[in-house]
Parts: structure tokens; C-alpha cells; sequence
């Protein structure tokens, strides 16, 4: 009987895993699943402590999912991607593995990772097999005429469109249950040796089950709205479904065929594709990846940004960082972040644009406590988003194209109802001064427990436009 193993990485369900699902093809192979912990690598990467639980616990979901499967899933711990290169070699030897099979990781550690094993399992006579399997369409199949990578979204977009409304991509089902699967005793999957912290799991519940209610849920009622509401923050209009796309406890093409089916015009007009848009820049962020390395080492992808000459100011770093910046969107949005490991889109621009533009502090810096933070946290869309709002990358905002804090306030949040849900402190001042509170407290003789504004943004702006000038003329 032949044996083949799964080995789990960001792809922790068992409906479309496109390595679960072809390890399984020959009933009569036993089939197994590895998953390997790598908490010193996972620290080089800044993973977040809420991320590590959401993981965790979603593990030990999959755990169930698969022995009701007759799949046992196996669990080791080691400190790298290098320890658990070894790790997998002795599994595959102590359990006469004849086939690996496993979905492609497009950073570039985890593609030399699974390059040295590939060549040392291949020595070993296990056959190896990988899938794209976290894309809709793989790296590189969406190009433009030359046959290079996009490097501009909309073009990428309406190529990767067409070849969706050409072709869909396959969704697998789960796997049956394996008939005369040996029962094995489940083994307890400990605590990852890494920093876990609890999160929301009223808002983002872990596991599959979960994921696919929300995508359901979403794409019935949600997907409807979601252009008029998607900017708004103190509405529940965006999907909540980043969690488990950058974890693989959901898929996109799930995500797709879901909203295709409830919306089946969303690839041409209409309700869907404004959400499902969103879906294509996470896939180009990911193909950009792919195509530029240099990426995954936080190099700006626009050359001449390099020589910005950025602030070193530990104190409004620390300020931005704890919601302390005098900026109420900007702090309201910093301490979601901090509670809940996760931010409304349009708040991640205003912050990030606010830590770059505001205090000309380097993306690398945000990009890193993003990382360190988020729920959701994903290489290709956080690097992508924060050279976007840092006009770093490609088809990112122009380096002139500031936002004023004040004002993308006033605009997303008029009332001020998702200011005051995260800043009590400000819960006494009327709507019209919400996002200018001192003015308000100045004018009526009050004193308020908040920080008032660290810089201000006219002349921010100025100093900005003046180091982003200099750096393009000395490039």
C-alpha cells in the first residue's frame, strides 16, 4: 500500500486543498497530513501573537476534520525552515512516505524551503508534488503582450478578468472517508512555543466551518452593499473574511465560485465585482512577489525611493503606535488595531499614509508593526498596501497625493461614531468638532484627557513633498 503525506502549511481546510485533495485520489493509499511549527523563523517574520492563536486553534479543528476522514494529522515543532526540511526527511523515513504532496508558499523563504527538500526528498525516492493553491490563477499565466509581469493594477486586472471568464478554476470537494483507514489514537497538538494572544472570536472564529458560514453570509447579503459601504467604519460592511484567506483556512476560488453563484454576472457588471476586485489585488500583489523577489527583503519596488531621507522619531512612532497622535481617525483606527489584531481597509490607508506622510517615518517601520499585530497579516498585501500608500511601489499613489487626516475623517466617519467607540475620551465633544477636538475644547473653555496633534499637517506635507523631491533629483 502506498503512503502519501500532506504537508500543511497556509492551507488549513479540507474542502478545496488542492494537495489534500490529490494525495487522496488513490483510494487505497493511506494518507496522511504533517503540519511543522517554526517559531524562530515565525519571529524573523514578525508574525502576530493573535495570528499564532487564530492558527493554533484552527489546527486543532483541522485535526477533527481530518480523523473523521480517517487522515490522521501529525505535529512537530523546530525552530526554522531549515530544522523542519530535516524533520520532514526523518518523517518521510520512519513512515515509508511515497508521495509528499503540498501547496506552493510564493515568499522567498518558503521557496527555498521547499526547493531543499524537494531535492533531498527526491534523492530519497519520495515523489513530490506541489500545487498553486492560494491563487486563483497562478504566478506568472496573467502577462501583458511582451510576456512580463503587470506592473500596473488596472491592465492586470482586466487581463486576469477575461482569463477567469474564459476558464474558472476548479474547486475540490472534500475528501471522503478513507475506507479501511487504520484507527490511530489522536495526538494532542500542544501550544505552539511562541507568544499567543486571544482574539475576538465572537468576530473572527476560527476553523473552516466558521469561514465558510461567513463567506455564505457575505456573499448573500453583504456583497450587495459592500461599494457603498466599504469605506465606512463604523459599519460592518467589508467581509471579515482576510483571517482566514491569509491563513488557507478559506480559499479564493471558494470566495469566487461562492459569489459567482449568488451574483452570476459579478465578472462583468454589477453586484460582486466590485468585492471580487479586491480579491485580484491580493492576487497581484502575490504575482508581484513572484516576479520581483526583491520584494519579500523590503526593497522599494520604485528605485529612486530610496533615497528618501527618512525621520528617525521615536517618540511620534511610538505615538502612531499607540493611538496617540492627536488625529482621532488615526488613533480610533491604531487602537482597533491593537484590540483586535485586525483594521477597516480604508483605515490602513489613512494610517499608513499618516505614519509616512505625516511623519516621513519609513513604511518599513508600519509595515513591520502591521505585521506584528495583524490577525490577517499577509506579506504580498501588507508590503503591496504599505508601498502603495508610500509611493514606493508599483501603481502606487503618487508622492504628492497626500492625505489630510482632518479631512478623510470628516469624509468616512462624519458623525464620528467609529472615533468614539475606540476613543472615549472624546465621546463629550459634538459631531461638528469630533475631529478636531482641541478647537472645540479651546473655544469652550474644556480640558480634554487627549493628546493634541504631534504635527501639523500643512507643514508636514511640505517637509514631505521636499524630501520626496530631493530623492527624485538625486537619483
Amino acid at each position: 500500500m502506498a503512503t502519501h503525506l500532506v504537508w500543511l502549511r497556509n492551507d488549513l481546510r479540507i474542502n478545496d486543498n488542492s494537495a489534500l485533495a490529490a494525495a487522496c485520489r488513490d483510494s487505497n493509499a493511506e494518507v496522511m497530513a504533517l503540519f511543522i511549527a517554526t517559531p524562530a523563523q515565525w519571529q524573523q517574520h514578525h508574525m502576530a501573537a493573535k495570528q499564532a492563536a487564530f492558527i493554533h486553534q484552527s489546527l486543532l479543528l483541522l485535526q477533527d476534520a481530518l480523523a473523521g476522514r480517517g487522515i490522521p494529522l501529525h505535529y512537530h515543532q523546530c525552530q526554522d525552515f531549515a530544522a523542519s526540511v530535516d524533520y520532514l526527511e526523518t518523517f518521510c523515513d520512519e513512515h515509508k512516505v511515497d508521495a509528499l504532496y503540498y501547496n506552493y508558499q510564493y515568499e522567498i523563504n518558503e521557496r527555498e524551503r521547499d526547493a531543499a527538500a524537494e531535492k533531498r526528498l527526491d534523492a530519497r525516492g519520495v515523489t513530490c508534488q506541489g500545487f498553486d493553491d492560494s491563487l486563483l490563477l497562478p504566478p506568472g499565466s496573467v502577462q501583458t503582450g511582451n510576456n512580463s509581469m503587470f506592473k500596473v493594477f488596472t491592465p492586470f486586472s482586466k487581463a486576469f478578468v477575461r482569463r477567469l471568464q474564459q476558464s474558472l478554476p476548479e474547486c475540490y470537494s472534500a475528501p471522503k472517508a478513507r475506507a479501511g483507514a487504520p484507527v490511530r489514537k489522536k495526538v494532542p497538538i500542544p501550544a505552539f512555543d511562541y507568544p499567543l494572544e486571544a482574539f475576538d472570536d465572537t468576530l473572527f472564529p476560527p476553523g473552516e466551518e466558521a469561514a465558510l458560514k461567513q463567506l455564505r453570509h457575505f456573499a448573500q447579503q453583504g456583497v450587495k452593499d459592500y461599494p457603498q459601504q466599504r469605506d465606512t467604519p463604523a459599519v460592518d460592511g467589508t467581509s471579515r473574511l482576510s483571517p482566514y484567506l491569509s491563513t488557507g483556512v478559506l480559499s479564493p476560488r471558494q470566495c469566487l465560485h461562492r459569489v459567482l453563484k449568488e451574483h452570476p454576472h459579478a465578472l462583468t457588471a454589477g453586484e460582486g465585482l466590485v468585492w471580487l476586485n479586491e480579491l485580484i489585488w491580493r492576487e497581484f500583489y502575490r504575482h508581484l512577489l513572484v516576479a520581483f523577489p526583491a520584494l519579500c527583503k523590503h526593497q522599494p519596488f520604485v528605485d529612486w525611493t530610496r533615497h528618501v531621507a527618512w525621520q528617525t522619531n521615536k517618540a511620534h512612532l511610538q505615538a502612531w503606535q499607540e493611538g496617540k497622535t492627536g488625529y482621532p481617525i488615526v488613533d480610533a483606527a491604531m487602537r482597533q488595531l491593537n484590540t483586535l489584531g485586525w483594521m477597516h481597509n480604508r483605515l490602513r490607508m489613512i494610517t499608513a499614509s499618516f505614519l509616512v506622510k505625516d511623519l516621513l517615518i519609513d513604511w518599513r517601520e508600519g509595515e513591520r508593526y502591521f505585521m506584528e499585530r495583524l490577525l490577517d497579516g499577509d506579506l504580498a498585501a501588507n508590503n503591496g498596501g504599505w508601498q502603495w500608500a508610500a509611493s514606493t511601489g508599483t501603481d502606487a499613489a503618487p508622492y504628492f497625493r497626500i492625505f489630510n487626516p482632518t479631512t478623510q475623517g470628516e469624509r468616512f466617519d462624519q458623525t464620528g461614531a467609529f472615533i468614539r467607540q475606540w476613543l472615549p475620551e472624546l465621546r463629550q465633544v459634538p459631531d461638528n468638532h469630533i475631529h478636531q477636538p482641541h478647537l472645540w475644547a479651546q473655544k469652550n473653555n474644556r480640558k480634554l484627557d487627549y493628546p493634541a496633534p504631534i504635527v501639523e499637517h500643512k507643514e508636514a506635507r511640505k517637509k514631505t513633498l521636499d524630501a520626496f523631491e530631493r530623492a527624485r533629483s538625486v537619483a
